[in-house]
């Protein structure tokens, strides 16, 4: 989405920075692991078709992605690839008066998880979606088995709107009104919107 790839989403514990060439080959030495393959539902790609896919999600409106850095690395390294912990997703599509917005999240980085990276990521992705995309519907598609993640979206007021015991999946869904919006403005306090340089 070209809408959010020259900003950068600044918090206490992450940045979150527009996915780009730079990113794709760390990106897919992640993702030739079958766990976060099965976790993602992704299908195991080459390096050549994950730079493609790279710039199918810069140019597609309806695909916004974020690679979530861990702020102190980078304030450290001042390296966005030493930096990587993870992407964070919005798959967007209108049905009626319906902006929805399908997140996913992952942090491939083990060492990193359960430390608060994973939320503000996604409470960041799910404000920024709110206030610059329009969305008013968001689904949580999850495996099954991921309860980690479930009781994740379980903390943001998400809940059940179906199973299936085919895929192995639940998908998890929040209606945006005002006060779901403003109780995730308190919780994204440090949210900071700023220019990064154009670099596809």
């Amino acid at each position: 989405m070209k809408l959010n790839s020259e900003i950068q989403i600044i918090g206490t514990k992450i940045i979150l920075v527009p996915y780009r060439k730079k990113h794709v080959e760390k990106y897919h030495d992640w993702m030739e692991s079958e766990e976060l393959r099965k976790q993602t539902a992704s299908e195991r790609l080459s390096l050549e078709e994950e730079y493609e896919m790279q710039q199918t999600w810069l140019n597609d409106e309806e695909k916004c992605t974020f690679i979530v850095l861990d702020k102190k690395l980078m304030e450290e390294s001042n390296n966005e690839i030493v930096s990587m912990i993870g992407d964070a997703n919005l798959y967007i599509r209108k049905d009626g008066e319906n902006v929805i917005g399908e997140i996913g999240l992952m942090i491939a980085e083990p060492s990193f998880r359960s430390c608060g990276r994973g939320s503000e990521a996604a409470l960041f992705i799910l404000r920024y979606g709110v206030e610059n995309i329009g969305v008013n519907k968001y689904l949580a598609v999850i495996s099954s088995d991921n309860k980690t993640s479930i009781n994740l979206f379980g903390k943001f007021n998400f809940v059940k709107e179906n199973e299936s015991e085919v895929f192995q999946e639940v998908t998890l869904s929040r209606k945006v009104d005002s006060e779901w919006s403003s109780w995730l403005r308190t919780q994204t306090q440090s949210y900071t919107i700023e220019p990064t340089e154009p670099n596809f």
